[in-house]
């Protein structure tokens, strides 16, 4: 099946996966995709755009997309992100609103979310994490929460474990509206690779050095060469904002990047299913999360 198949018994539509930081969104758009697309770390907000996710089911195409967690914003970056999270809810034809059922007060936590959640289109609950959990809290949640909002269904999942998943999928496939699908059969997101590989860079960066380095590093692909022997040789520029931060991610005598890169290296290795060589460049640009250009090389859009 192609994606410009007009097949009357087919369906396809956009899934939009909205909560609070660290809900555990990237690792459900992982999870039900079946690989990775989007970039999983424990600080909160990594994901920074819109990625999309594409997964099948019978003659269904859904496509997921996961979105940076809700919360106050005060910086421009952090405008960008939230303005993006909640223009995926308009985009979408199903919300799944995910939460942390083993969070602090949930439901107080979750007020912001549920109070733009669209009463015009099929919102999902799924509380995550539950495998952690006892039933009768989790119960008495589910309910504290559907007293809050109208949710048309609710799941209990836990996405790092592929818990629960297996119901989620046949629900959204029926939600999608009738039509050709949009994308290729193999195709499973369509960030490009080379954002893509940026991404996984970032990561191994937020998993090292989580406690040293806020938000301020950003992760460019400027060199993507596919070799005559099938390797590819893939040079990227990390900006920071001040030589304090490019200290730490260099580490001593630069044990830190070669670390970083290694790690990312693997992956894009499993990834690629080929050799890669990376090359990491550090840069210090004191402004960069203020300037309109690295926006739109990220997906996002200036925040007027």
């Amino acid at each position: 099946m192609t994606a410009h198949d007009h097949n009357e018994n087919t369906r396809c539509g956009y899934v939009s996966i909205i909560g609070l930081p660290n809900a555990g969104k990237s690792t459900l758009v992982n999870a039900l995709v079946g690989t990775k697309v989007s970039i999983v770390s424990r600080k909160v907000q990594t994901t920074r755009t819109r990625v999309l996710g594409i997964c099948q089911h019978e003659a269904a195409q859904i496509v997921l997309i996961d979105t940076p967690g809700i919360f106050a914003p005060k910086k421009t970056l952090e405008k960008a992100m939230v303005n993006a999270a909640l223009g995926s809810v308009e985009d979408a034809d199903v919300v799944i609103h995910l939460v942390d059922a083993t969070g602090k007060n949930p439901l107080q936590s979750a007020q912001g979310i549920i109070e733009k959640l669209p009463a015009r289109k099929p919102c999902v609950l799924a509380l995550n994490k539950t495998d952690a959990m006892a039933k009768d809290k989790l119960l008495g949640l589910a309910a504290a929460f559907n007293d809050a909002f109208a949710y048309t269904q609710t799941f209990m999942i836990s996405a790092l474990k592929s818990q629960g998943l297996k119901d989620i999928i046949p629900y959204l496939a029926s939600e999608m509206p009738q039509g050709p699908w949009l994308f290729p059969e193999d195709e499973i997101s369509d960030m490009p690779m080379r954002m893509l590989a940026a991404e996984i860079t970032r990561e191994k960066i937020f998993i090292q050095l989580h406690d040293e380095l806020p938000y301020a590093a950003m992760v460019e692909t400027e060199k993507w060469d596919e070799r005559d022997d099938g390797s590819i040789m893939i040079e990227q520029v990390i900006t920071v904002q001040r030589d304090s931060q490019k200290a730490i991610v260099l580490g001593k005598g630069g044990s830190q990047i070669k670390l970083i890169g290694q790690y990312a290296r693997q992956e894009l290795e499993e990834i690629l299913e080929c050799r890669v060589h990376l090359k990491l460049f550090v840069r210090v640009e004191k402004d960069w999360s203020e300037k309109s250009e690295h926006y739109r090389m990220m997906g996002l859009d200036f925040p007027d």
